[in-house]
């Protein structure tokens, strides 16, 4: 039986990763806005560090850590789409580092959506640690962008990470999922900015049908055991063909 620490463990794909690990007999404690073992904004710096101590003092040695908690582009709140999905996954992993055992891994959720930002000089700002400028930029920015860039930032801030990590006898990864029934995307399918442009997102998507929780969650289940352990560093499409639709040259 593992351990591991899951952000965003309430609904939807969260909800789906969290059912599959217990159904192999793993411990399971999520962080959550609400209905989590832990209720913290992700998106608050000091809600961020002071579930941290929590969760260290609690559970000294995790075996893993699977930040799945986020918010998407019709979230009102642009710059806080930032805070959450981007400061939200890499404090929660930085924080709990020492927490992890030889052997722990290590998953991120980013998004197929991630190559499609636009403002790339919001994605430096992330990655740089400028969190300021990054909200300021944020401002001027579109839902879609601020969420495209956060997922962007997340997946690169991974591979940054994973050699040290590997070197330490941990596997970083990131999934980057397509669209996936959920009550966040039903939510935007429903919103009138963004309603019209996601039915004929889902109605490009070539396998034919939208993703599920679970496509999600077995994966994130293969990434967390052995038989994954020579995969580090590497963000993982499961989306239909849909990224390989839009960008049919990109090899690596």
């Amino acid at each position: 039986m593992a351990k591991y620490v899951l952000t965003g463990g309430a609904t939807g794909i969260g909800a789906a990763i969290k059912a599959a690990l217990l159904a192999d007999q793993n411990e399971v404690i999520t962080l959550d806005i609400r209905d989590g073992d832990y209720d913290v904004d992700l998106g608050d710096a000091e809600a961020r560090a002071q579930v941290i101590a929590r969760v260290k003092a609690d559970h000294p040695k995790l075996d893993g850590v699977i930040t799945c908690a986020g918010v998407a582009s019709h979230f009102p709140n642009t710059g806080k789409i930032l805070s959450i999905n981007y400061w939200g996954t890499i404090d929660i992993v930085l924080g709990l580092r020492e927490t992890l055992t030889q052997g722990g891994r290590i998953v991120l959720i980013s998004s197929n959506s991630a190559p499609q930002c636009t403002r790339p000089e919001l994605v430096d700002a992330m990655l740089s640690g400028d969190e300021s400028t990054a909200l300021e930029l944020a401002h001027s920015a579109s839902g879609h962008d601020c969420y495209s860039g956060s997922k962007q930032a997340v997946a690169r801030w991974m591979r940054r990470q994973a050699p040290d990590l590997a070197r330490a006898g941990i596997n970083i990864n990131a999934v980057a999922p397509g669209y996936i029934e959920t009550p966040m995307t039903q939510a935007v399918a429903q919103s009138a900015e963004y309603g019209d442009a996601i039915k004929q997102f889902v109605a490009s998507i070539p396998i034919g049908r939208p993703g599920l929780p679970a496509d999600i969650a077995y994966l994130v289940q293969f990434l967390l055991s052995e038989k994954a352990s020579f995969i580090a560093g590497t963000t993982i499409f499961a989306d239909g063909a849909h990224d390989a639709l839009f960008r049919p040259e990109l090899t690596l």
